[in-house]
């Protein structure tokens, strides 16, 4: 498994409208090739900084398949328009699982 974390920070105000566009995409997410689930987190100590976790069964899941389908376009435009900067986007893979 794949874990992405997109950094986001969004335009000041804009975090309710935002944080609505990501429940819009949710269902682009489920239905991409490979995405294991997706979950957004808000920076307690920097209230307009997001992190986007998103599983994927494989890197390729979603730096080619979701990168390059219309799902992600559409996630672009719904999120996209209440960015502040570029997102930060990082891929990482458990290297000792807890437990």
């Amino acid at each position: 498994m794949i874990l992405e974390m997109a950094h986001i920070e969004v335009k000041a105000g804009a975090e309710p409208a935002f944080e609505a566009a990501v429940a819009q995409a949710a269902p682009l997410f489920a239905a991409a090739r490979g995405c294991q689930g997706m979950e957004l987190h808000r920076v307690v100590e920097a209230p307009r900084r997001y992190i986007l976790m998103v599983r994927w069964a494989t890197l390729e899941d979603h730096t080619v398949h979701f990168r390059e389908s219309e799902a992600f376009q559409q996630w672009r435009a719904l999120a996209g328009p209440h960015f502040a900067a570029a997102p930060t986007v990082e891929h990482t893979a458990v290297v000792f699982p807890a437990g």
